[in-house]
């Protein structure tokens, strides 16, 4: 280089004053912006601490609140005054639930009446003594607890006091971190006991504290300490009249990233004003640099996209035409690849939306790097939710301590795993996995094939139970039968003639309980075939009831139970089928006579109402819950969740109900019945002018 030459001098001069300027006015600047983001994280900091003070006050107060109302629940005093313990124990979690407490409890003279409590197995009123408040460890291991007393009194007389808690655990911290904004570290005589920070408690153990300084604006000691390799200004602060303290941390590790990038920014800033006096000097030294600006132009809208414009540069100098000209060939090749990049995406893209199975791409660190719609559908997490985070949080197992990066499948192998998906929802998974790349490679990806098969693992169960019950059903009465014929073969003549009617009521029975299974799996099978058909005819009630009664009959009899039947003075004439309308009879009268108490009463009953008659039979039996009715009438139901295993039968007499009802246009349901039981129902249409 010719130090003397002019272009050379005025380049040099240009990049020197450049420099000169850019560093006078950054490095100031830098300065006074890093301080200002300092006071700025500190005055955060004391901003938290001071909505912490006010977060106990209120937790405090409400913790008190609870005590003093629970305890004038004029229900809960009468349940501690009967001594229903049981019940007592119900109400008290419910109470506890709704409340949002962690532990409530009843004491009496120092012993414990009743506890509603999740994690607590300690008798808590041996190990708690408190007026009002306090912040105490209660338990085996000892935890911390929130905790606050009312005295339970009634009609002039103490009836002990009730206790209630929060626990100070993990959520408790990470609750306070939702609503300061900063992560929360508890602390009991000096021993952390909950955080916030991912990790938990063991966490603690990568802390590096250097700095310590009292702080009187908030009452707290305040300091910086480095937490898993991130920087973090805190101040500890201490509840009032406790020994519970508080670590108030805020990650400051951006802020420094800020400080790093307005450096990088600087010099870069220096580097891009030296290189633009560079080239004015140039231009004005030689105006030669004209047409290599015109060529940087174009290389620039290149690399931002643009490849439809044409690389035309005026120049008398031959090098610079040729790469012109190189230039613009590169750009039409770059435009013809990547038009065909584009199609080939957009179609790779549309089939990975039209795909129902979910496909999510893990990093060699386990994090989502693709989540495919289908993934989107089954989960009910959308992609921004998930990328980049751990799998392991997303995909959290149930009832399994291996996380879900390890139950992972090797390339070519399913795995099904029960995990909780977004809402708290389970599903059970069928996971397959592949590998992207090779395996010697360090960035190598893996590809999890999913889709949910809770629905089929569902059916498989109760498939399971439908086989096992139906062996039972068809093992009763066929043992029955069995044991009848044979000791008819054996010894018919030596018995008299009330042992042979009782024999062949037996044997009735049997045939009659067969019968009705054999006819409700036909039925069925002719349902899910499609083969199901009704024919409706002009058809009198009273015959149809007569006919499922004739049926049933034996049945009652054996158990004692008395069959009554309530029909209009003017018995109604429907049009249905009758051998179906009197199946729809006999499995209501079966259930009936089934889930009943011996020697009950069923009834029969009819009423007319527009055209329609509705048919009732009631029972004496456990009754339906509410929430049960919705699946009541579906396939492999049984009649009543409180039944014990001996009452179960096939499940298929509901469905098959609701299915020849449905047929006739009617409708079919279950109410309470007064004084316990239940009614079941249906209707069928009317002959008109009948």
């Amino acid at each position: 280089m010719n130090f003397r030459s002019l272009s050379t001098q005025m380049v040099l001069s240009f990049t020197a004053l450049v420099l000169l300027t850019v560093t006078a006015v950054g490095v100031p600047a830098i300065w006074l912006m890093r301080e200002q983001m300092s006071r700025q994280a500190w005055q955060q900091v004391e901003h938290g601490s001071r909505a912490t003070r006010a977060l106990y006050t209120a937790r405090r107060s409400e913790i008190i609140d609870l005590a003093v109302l629970t305890a004038q629940r004029p229900t809960l005093r009468q349940l501690v005054t009967s001594g229903e313990v049981e019940a007592l124990s119900a109400y008290l979690d419910t109470l506890r639930a709704g409340a949002g407490l962690d532990l409530m409890v009843i004491c009496t003279q120092g012993q414990q009446v009743a506890q509603a409590s999740g994690p607590l197995d300690t008798d808590v009123c041996q190990d708690v003594r408190l007026s009002q408040f306090q912040v105490g460890q209660v338990g085996s291991p000892p935890r911390v607890w929130l905790l606050a007393a009312h005295p339970l009194g009634g009609e002039g007389a103490s009836l002990g006091e009730v206790i209630v808690g929060i626990a100070v655990d993990d959520a408790f911290a990470r609750g306070l971190s939702e609503q300061t904004g900063l992560e929360h570290t508890l602390l009991m005589g000096g021993q952390p006991v909950a955080t916030s920070f991912s990790g938990g408690l063991t966490a603690q153990s990568d802390i590096d504290c250097r700095v310590f300084q009292p702080s009187p604006s908030v009452g707290a000691t305040q300091g910086t300490c480095t937490i898993r390799g991130r920087p973090y200004y805190f101040a500890r602060l201490s509840w009032e009249g406790t020994e519970l303290e508080d670590e108030v941390a805020l990650d400051v590790g951006d802020t420094a990233a800020t400080q790093r990038r307005l450096v990088g920014i600087l010099v870069g800033s220096i580097v891009t004003v030296a290189a633009a006096g560079s080239v004015i000097g140039v231009i004005l030294a030689r105006r030669i640099g004209g047409p290599l600006g015109r060529l940087t132009g174009a290389a620039t809208r290149m690399s931002q996209g643009d490849l439809s414009s044409p690389v035309t540069v005026e120049t008398g100098v031959r090098e610079i035409a040729l790469v012109a000209q190189a230039l613009d060939n590169a750009r039409a090749d770059l435009q013809h690849t990547l038009s065909h990049l584009r199609n080939e995406k957009a179609w790779t893209d549309h089939l990975l939306e039209a795909i129902v199975e979910g496909i999510v791409t893990l990093d060699q660190h386990d994090r989502i790097t693709f989540f495919s719609h289908g993934a989107e559908r089954i989960t009910g997490w959308s992609r921004d939710e998930v990328l980049n985070r751990a799998c392991d949080e997303v995909f959290r197992t149930v009832d399994r301590e291996e996380p879900f990066s390890q139950l992972v499948p090797a390339p070519g192998r399913k795995h099904k795993v029960v995990v909780e998906l977004a809402g708290g929802r389970q599903v059970t998974l069928a996971v397959t996995g592949a590998r992207l790349t090779p395996p010697e490679e360090g960035d190598a990806e893996v590809a999890l094939v999913f889709r949910d098969v809770s629905e089929e693992e569902a059916v498989h169960r109760l498939l399971g139970h439908f086989l096992a019950n139906i062996a039972h059903e068809f093992r009763t009465p066929l043992s029955a039968l069995a044991a009848s014929t044979e000791l008819l073969l054996d010894g018919a003549s030596e018995l008299s003639p009330a042992e042979l009617e009782q024999l062949l009521t037996s044997l009735h029975l049997g045939v009659v309980n067969l019968q009705t299974l054999v006819d409700n799996l036909l039925e069925s099978a002719s349902i899910e075939a499609g083969r199901f058909h009704v024919y409706p005819r002009r058809t009198d009630l009273g015959e149809i009831i007569a006919d499922a009664m004739r049926t049933m009959q034996p049945l009652l009899d054996k158990r004692g139970q008395r069959l009554a039947v309530q029909l209009p003075a003017a018995i109604p004439v429907v049009r249905a089928d009758p051998r179906r309308v009197a199946q729809v009879l006999v499995n209501l009268l079966a259930n009936a006579s089934k889930y009943g108490p011996d020697h009950a009463e069923i009834a029969i009953g009819a009423t007319t109402e527009d055209g329609w008659v509705r048919v009732t039979v009631a029972d004496r039996g456990p009754g339906i819950p509410r929430e049960y009715r919705k699946i009541l009438f579906r396939r492999f139901m049984p009649p009543s969740p409180g039944a014990n295993e001996a009452q179960y039968g096939t499940g298929l007499g509901l469905s098959v109900v609701k299915a020849i009802v449905d047929a006739h246009g009617g409708q079919v349901g279950v109410d309470d019945r007064p004084k316990g039981g239940s009614i079941f129902w249906f209707t069928l249409p009317m002959v008109e002018g009948a």
